[in-house]
Formats: structure tokens, C-alpha cells, sequence
């Protein structure tokens, strides 16, 4: 449904040019399918990347994680079992097809989200009138509520979109500049997780850095880099999406991880995602009705 919002403008726009339904959403369709190939080729192009890198990586980042270990077991008195050889088992080539099996397991339940869309923008379920006879009990309240969730949804999953690409493309560039290796794969890994709000960025910081302390020496190239791409997820998702998102729907700090706890428990990582979507067409809907108003406010970052 988030995603058909998307489209609804382009539909709009089309029935208003007198283009038949079936041909406008033809042209969605091929939207899609063209944003499903750019996916698959990015996909293509980091899996290459990875598979024709040099094996001496391999050996060269096994050896600098069992230093890191002794380290770690002399100094803190942390002991980590070098026996099994971690590092190999998690990044080895061989373990390496697994990982894109279950990616083309995610992109099938891509292309079925893909047809629900179709569904959706087929109007074989007009949200609207659901909303009408359901929770909003007057015509003009629906299409009010309805335009108002539309409006904002489209504007956070664009803003969202544009932060999340900026700050893959800055990752990757930081890899590429600081000669770490897998750029195309990180920047792609960057973009991706950076749609779970809050978490994604830590998460990238966190798993880069780590890569990049097994890979580069302990000199400032890798203080430098370890500041980059902290300053690129500052940048882009504590500063930017911020300006853009604007203040009309807002979510304070306890909402934003109370719901990604939530919906992450009930839908895992695709919950993660939805989640502030999600929490953001409860708040418009609370917003209707004069006794859950307040709990809207409560949702929100900005309370007066």
C-alpha cells in the first residue's frame, strides 16, 4: 500500500491526460521492473566484486582478526576461539552463495509486492472508501484524511529514498578513497540499511569499522576513514533528513524505537522498515478524532 502511494500522483497525472488505466499502470509496471534491474545489476556488480577478489584478502584479513584476538585475550582477558576460523566461515567464497541464495529469495517477495501494487493502484481496494465506511464515517473526512496520508508518506519514503542513496554513494565513495575493499558492496549495504531509522546508521558504522580494522593498519588512514563515514551517516540522517522531513510529522526519539521493537518483533527486518510508515499513518488517523488527539501529541517530537 506504501508503495502504491508512490504512484498515485503519476496515476493522477495520466487519467488526467486521458491515458486508458491499463496503460497507465503498464507504465508503472515497467517503473517497477527498470528500479527491480537497476537492483539486480547493483546486486550483480558487488557479488563480482567479491568473488574476483584476490584470495590473498582472505588470508591476509584471517590473520590480522587471530592478532586482534590475542590482543583482545592479553589485554581485556576476552578469549575468542581461533580454532574454527571465524572470519573465513562468515566471509569465505565458498559460504558466499548461501548469502545471494537468500537474496533471491527476497527478491521474489519483491516482484509479489510488485503485483500487490499493481492490485492496489488497479483500485481492485479503494483505500479511500474503506477508510469512509470504516474508521471515518464522512466523506469529506475521508478524502481529507486520505489526501493528508498520502502527502505524507510520499514525502518521507522520497525524502527517505534520496538520504539513504546520498549516503550509500558517500559510503561507498569512502571506501573507494580509503582503498577499502568491497566499495560497491558496502555502498549498496549502506543504502539499504539506512531505511531502518536510527538503528541502520549504527549498524553500518559499526560493521564497517570492523571491517576496516581487520583490513587497515592501526594508523590514522583508518582513523580517517572510521570519522568519514560517521560524518556521511551524521550528515545525511541526523542533519538532512531532519531539514527535509520537516516538522509536519515528526516523531520523537521513544516512539521511533518503541515501534521499531514492535513491528522488528512481528515482521523482523521488513517490520524494521515499515515501521515509522506505519507509525506515521496511526498518528494522522489519531489526529482525526478529538479524544486520541493527545495521543497523537504524544507521538510526536514536537508537543506544544
Amino acid at each position: 500500500m506504501f508503495i502504491a502511494l508512490l504512484f498515485l500522483p503519476l496515476m493522477r497525472w495520466l487519467g488526467k491526460k486521458k491515458v486508458p488505466k491499463p496503460v497507465s499502470i503498464l507504465i508503472v509496471i515497467l517503473l517497477i521492473i527498470g528500479g527491480l534491474k537497476v537492483g539486480f545489476e547493483l546486486i550483480e556488480l558487488s557479488s563480482k566484486q567479491i568473488l574476483g577478489s584476490d584470495s590473498e584478502f582472505f588470508v591476509k584479513a584471517e590473520e590480522k582478526f587471530e592478532i586482534i584476538s590475542k590482543s583482545l585475550q592479553d589485554n581485556f582477558g576476552v578469549k575468542i576461539d581461533t580454532d574454527k576460523n571465524i572470519l573465513s566461515q562468515v566471509i569465505h567464497k565458498d559460504n558466499i552463495g548461501s548469502t545471494f541464495d537468500f537474496i533471491r529469495k527476497f527478491l521474489t517477495a519483491i516482484l509479489m509486492t510488485a503485483f500487490f501494487v499493481v492490485l492496489w493502484l488497479a483500485e481492485s481496494i479503494n483505500f479511500q472508501k474503506v477508510l469512509n465506511s470504516t474508521i471515518l464515517k464522512g466523506k469529506h473526512a475521508s478524502v481529507k484524511t486520505f489526501r493528508k496520508i498520502e502527502k505524507d508518506l510520499i514525502k518521507f519514503i522520497k525524502v527517505k529514498f534520496l538520504v539513504s542513496l546520498a549516503t550509500g554513494i558517500g559510503t561507498g565513495l569512502a571506501c573507494l578513497f580509503f582503498d577499502v575493499s568491497f566499495p560497491i558492496f558496502w555502498g549498496l549495504f549502506a543504502f539499504v540499511i539506512n531505511f531502518v531509522q536510527m538503528v541502520g546508521s549504527i549498524i553500518t558504522v559499526v560493521m564497517l569499522s570492523v571491517f576496516a580494522i581487520i583490513e587497515l593498519d592501526p594508523t590514522s588512514t583508518l582513523f580517517f576513514f572510521i570519522m568519514s563515514i560517521t560524518g556521511v551517516q551524521v550528515l545525511f540522517g541526523s542533519i538532512l533528513e531532519p531539514i527535509f522531513m520537516g516538522k509536519s510529522f515528526s516523531l520523537n526519539v521513544i516512539t521511533v524505537l518503541v515501534m521499531l521493537m514492535l513491528w522488528g518483533y512481528i515482521w523482523g527486518v521488513p517490520g524494521l522498515i515499515m515501521a515509522i510508515p506505519i507509525t506515521v499513518f496511526v498518528k494522522i488517523i489519531l489526529e482525526q478524532f478529538p479524544n486520541t488527539k493527545v495521543i497523537s501529541k504524544l507521538l510526536s517530537a514536537n508537543q506544544n
